[in-house]
C-alpha cells in the first residue's frame, strides 16, 4: 500500500464509510451532517481529496455514485501508528509504552491486557528458530 495519510476530517468520513459500503453521497452527507454538522460541499470536497489519495473509490450507480473504501481500517491504523511512533518516539515503540505506563492513563484491566499481549509476543518469539 502506498502511504495514505488522512486528516482528522477524512478519518471521520472513513469511519462512516467502512461499516456499510457502498455509500452514496446523499447517505454520507446525512450521516456526517448529523454527527459533524458538515454541509454537502464539505463532504464532496473531502471525497474528492480521498479519491485522489487512493483512500476511496467510486463506481457509477443507477442514480448516484457508489463510494467504497479503497483501504482497510487496519491498514490505515497500522500506517498511522508507525508514523506516530517514528515521529514522536524516534521509531521506538517501547518509549510509547513507557509513556503510557508513566502517565497512569492505563486502567488495571488495560495493564493486565497489555501484560497478556507482551507474554504472547514473547512466547511467539521463543517458538521461532
Amino acid at each position: 500500500m502506498n502511504e495514505i495519510r488522512l486528516s482528522d476530517a477524512e478519518w471521520k468520513l472513513m469511519t462512516e464509510l467502512w461499516p456499510n459500503p457502498p455509500r452514496t453521497l446523499t447517505s454520507l452527507c446525512a450521516a456526517l451532517k448529523e454527527s459533524c454538522g458538515w454541509s454537502k460541499s464539505t463532504v464532496v470536497t473531502l471525497l474528492g481529496r480521498m479519491v485522489q489519495k487512493g483512500a476511496v473509490y467510486y463506481e457509477e450507480g443507477g442514480r448516484a455514485r457508489q463510494y467504497y473504501p479503497a483501504v482497510s481500517r487496519q491498514a490505515l491504523a497500522d500506517s498511522e501508528t508507525d508514523n506516530f511512533i517514528d515521529k514522536v518516539y524516534g521509531g521506538k515503540p517501547g518509549l510509547l509504552l513507557n509513556a503510557l505506563v508513566d502517565s497512569e492513563r492505563l486502567s488495571a484491566e488495560e495493564l493486565r491486557q497489555l501484560h497478556e499481549l507482551l507474554d504472547k509476543a514473547q512466547a511467539a518469539r521463543e517458538e521461532k528458530p
